[in-house]
Order: structure tokens, then C-alpha cells, then sequence
């Protein structure tokens, strides 16, 4: 794994010392709403997988830990496309760190690994998200019936977004 560099960010391969920042980061209540029921364990036993479609990131800003981005990889010629899922800390929202690390995990994948489609399944209702996602270029293509249960229990919608290669906001 590489360091990868956005206008804003870093990404880069997670340490064993970035489990606490990561899970006070899932702990935050606007994290945790998406992200449930992660301690410390489940981040070190989830950042650390031999998972080899799996490529985990964390997010540096100003040489601080501010989130979490991963890639999953589809290989199979016929369905090849890779998907992106992250999580950002409540301070750091709002000030185009999230598209930054998407722009710039998208375009690696795009450039270097040579994917044609990225997706990403954010839940329908976090509009938040889907307007960050929606600034790189992603675009809703369908919405997936009770998808995710949420820390509360209850099974919400996903929205399905895709994104061309040729449609990557630069």
C-alpha cells in the first residue's frame, strides 16, 4: 500500500496506533448513527484483515487522524469495478475533506489501477453524504430496500451511486 495525496488530505495505511483515534472517531454520535457498534477491538480486528480485494486508508489532516476511507476491489473481468465506504469526524465535516479523500482514492483507482466504475451505498436518508459523494462525480442509480441496520435497530434504505471514470470531477 501507498501514501496517496489530495489537495487537502493524506491517505495512508493504517497503524496499530490509529485504532483509538478511529474508534472515538466512530464513537461520535453523527458517525455512529452510520457506523454502529464499533470499539476499539472490531476497528483492529476489521482495519487488519487479510481481506486482499480490501484496501483500508486512514484520513490525515494537518498531520491529524480525521477518518477512515476503504477500497473493495472486484476483479472478475466480466463484473470489474471497485466500491469506496468512509467515515469522517464531525469537526472535519463541512470543509471538503470527504470529497478530497474520495477525489483522491477515485482517481488512483481510476488512473492507476484502471477501473472503469466505482460505486458507493451510502444510506438513503444521510444527505450529508450523498452531496459529498455527488460533488466527485457520483450519481444516484437506485435506491436498496431496508439495506443497513442502523445503531437503533431498525433496517433503513441504501442509495446505490455510481460514478464513470469519465465522470470524475477533477
Amino acid at each position: 500500500m501507498m501514501r496517496l495525496r489530495g489537495q487537502h488530505v493524506t491517505l495512508r495505511p493504517p497503524t496499530l496506533e490509529d485504532v483509538e483515534a478511529l474508534a472515538a472517531i466512530l464513537a461520535e454520535p453523527s458517525v455512529a448513527r452510520w457506523w454502529p457498534d464499533y470499539d476499539a477491538e472490531r476497528v483492529r480486528r476489521e482495519l487488519f484483515t487479510d481481506d486482499p480485494e480490501e484496501e483500508p486508508y486512514v484520513i490525515e489532516h494537518q498531520g491529524q487522524v480525521v477518518g477512515y476511507i476503504q477500497v473493495v476491489e472486484e476483479d472478475d473481468p466480466e463484473f470489474r469495478h471497485a466500491s469506496i465506504d468512509l467515515y469522517l469526524a464531525r469537526g472535519s465535516q463541512g470543509q471538503g475533506l470527504g470529497p478530497d479523500a474520495i477525489r483522491t482514492v477515485a482517481a488512483d483507482l481510476i488512473d492507476r489501477r484502471g477501473h472503469h466504475r466505482l460505486t458507493i451505498d451510502p444510506a438513503a436518508d444521510n444527505a450529508r453524504a450523498i452531496a459529498a459523494y455527488a460533488k466527485v462525480g457520483f450519481r444516484p442509480v437506485g435506491r436498496m430496500r431496508r439495506y443497513q441496520r442502523v445503531a437503533s435497530g431498525v433496517w433503513v434504505d441504501g442509495l446505490l451511486m455510481e460514478m464513470l471514470a469519465h465522470e470524475l470531477v477533477r
